[in-house]
């Protein structure tokens, strides 16, 4: 089941037929988790804390065409309809350096779930290659110096965040470079 979140995809711009856009799907994580991931990425400095709701990713930034995107509302509404909730825990910290300058927070249950999830979603209209394999997590620092990104992988450590995922966002990119949410997709399966 598809469930608007707002009008013109949460941007405000109208799909002007041949523009791209740059989409990304995502497990959100409830308040009060959300908020308190995101004043924790701030208070490292991160200049993305703001910028993005605190999520696990299900696909990364990806291009599409604006005539696309009826096609990629429905995929993902087949996702959706094909699945059922499941309990996430996020504990603990770890950290994709020195490959990437990330410290994140772990999926300790759920994680087979959002692999699935995720094979499910970048499928079809949405298939593309992934720079990196995928590892379900929630960034907490990115990009910041070393010592930074030890202090944050440090306070991570005794997160801890246990909720039920009953469904995913699909989001648009502004040009004001932040993330906001355009549809919200339920599991409705059985």
């Amino acid at each position: 089941m598809a469930l608007p979140l707002a009008p013109g995809d949460g941007d405000g711009r109208p799909d002007v037929a041949g523009s791209v856009l740059t989409i990304g799907v995502a497990v959100t994580v409830p308040e009060p988790y959300g908020s308190v991931v995101q004043d924790t990425r701030a208070g490292h400095g991160d200049p993305l804390a703001r910028a993005i709701p605190t999520h696990v990713t299900l696909l990364p930034p990806t291009e599409v065409a604006a005539e696309a995107l009826p096609r990629v509302r429905a995929h993902l509404a087949a996702v959706a309809a094909a699945r059922r909730p499941f309990r996430m825990l996020l504990h603990g910290s770890g950290s994709f350096r020195p490959v990437s300058p990330v410290v994140f927070i772990r999926v300790e249950e759920g994680a087979q779930e959002c692999r699935e999830l995720e094979a499910e979603v970048r499928s079809g209209p949405l298939a593309r290659e992934l720079a990196f394999p995928y590892h379900p997590h929630v960034t907490v620092a990115h990009g910041l110096t070393d010592e930074v990104l030890d202090r944050a992988q440090a306070d991570a450590r005794s997160f801890h965040a246990a909720f039920p995922v009953v469904g995913f966002t699909l989001s648009r990119f502004g040009d004001d470079q932040v993330w906001r949410p355009a549809q919200g997709y339920r599991f409705t399966g059985h």
